[in-house]
């Protein structure tokens, strides 16, 4: 069915009438005719009932339920990809845990002002699960930490994270070696950056093994260390945002293991969709 045929079925609809219909596409009735009556074949039923004018039968009816959906997504699409702000459309973002409680919130906030008929979803994890789902597509683009070698994503640094070693409340000295190998490390499950910097750290004091937990929340794993469980390693922005609610203290650490810079990943701009093209130019003017 061509969508011409359909947009000059509706006007037959809406005016009763072939000439009127023609008269409001400039065309001639001749051509609406030729149009109705492909689609009648098409679909091997009869649509109007030509007396004295276009009396629409039960089939019309149900065709032209479908044929006004077809026409105002078709018109919705176009005007999308054209520019039009108040067309719906989706972004499907993924971040890890921290970077979502922390980081986004002011960002997301101000995308949505700007593009309040955009239907935001974002699916938190650690970074390989995160670049597993960029690359079979389930996501739009990805927050994580480190920059990827992958020839098809298109990286956008977006932010530095600087890592503090986390301890329960009072942490005044830097524990020593033989303390870190007597105690245990929570952190996220296997896939997470911050992991792997917990074992550079580790390695780093000459420690090349100890047990670590995994959790699959900030509050699971800030709630363990605050109870005496372990230390963990988390952004220094996780952990001043969460001093409050757990009693943890955190210590710096050298800059080789704890910047950490955090990257948005996507696919070539050239699969961008408007929602996309919006999201990033606000990213980068931030």
């Amino acid at each position: 069915m061509q969508l011409k045929s359909l947009r000059l079925f509706i006007d037959v609809v809406e005016t009763g009438s072939f000439i009127a219909a023609a008269e409001k596409q400039h065309t001639v009735q001749s051509n609406v005719t030729a149009h109705i009556k492909k689609l009648e074949g098409e679909l091997g039923t009869q649509l109007f009932l030509r007396r004295g004018g276009a009396t629409i039968t039960p089939a019309g009816k149900t065709l032209a339920t479908y044929a006004k959906r077809i026409l105002r997504d078709h018109d919705d699409v176009l005007g999308l990809f054209q520019g039009n702000n108040n067309a719906p459309s989706n972004l499907y973002l993924g971040a890890m845990e921290t970077t979502t409680a922390v980081r986004l919130p002011p960002i997301l906030a101000d995308f949505h002002k700007n593009n309040p008929t955009v239907e935001l979803s974002v699916d938190t994890g650690p970074t390989a699960e995160l670049i597993a789902k960029l690359i079979e597509g389930s996501v739009d683009g990805i927050f994580i930490a480190g920059c990827p070698e992958h020839h098809d994503f298109h990286l956008i640094k977006a932010f530095t994270e600087r890592l503090v070693l986390v301890g329960p409340k009072p942490l005044n000295k830097f524990p020593t070696s033989e303390e870190l190998i007597e105690t245990s490390f929570i952190a996220f499950r296997q896939g997470c950056s911050y992991r792997q910097r917990i074992e550079l750290f580790l390695s780093s004091e000459g420690i090349t093994s100890t047990r670590i937990f995994e959790f699959g929340s900030i509050d699971g794993i800030l709630g363990c260390v605050a109870a005496g469980m372990g230390y963990t390693l988390m952004p220094l922005s996780t952990a001043r945002a969460h001093s409050q609610r757990f009693d943890i203290d955190y210590l710096e650490l050298t800059p080789e293991i704890s910047e950490l810079d955090t990257y948005f990943a996507t696919s070539s701009p050239s699969t961008w969709n408007p929602a996309m093209k919006s999201f990033v130019a606000m990213l980068v003017g931030s």
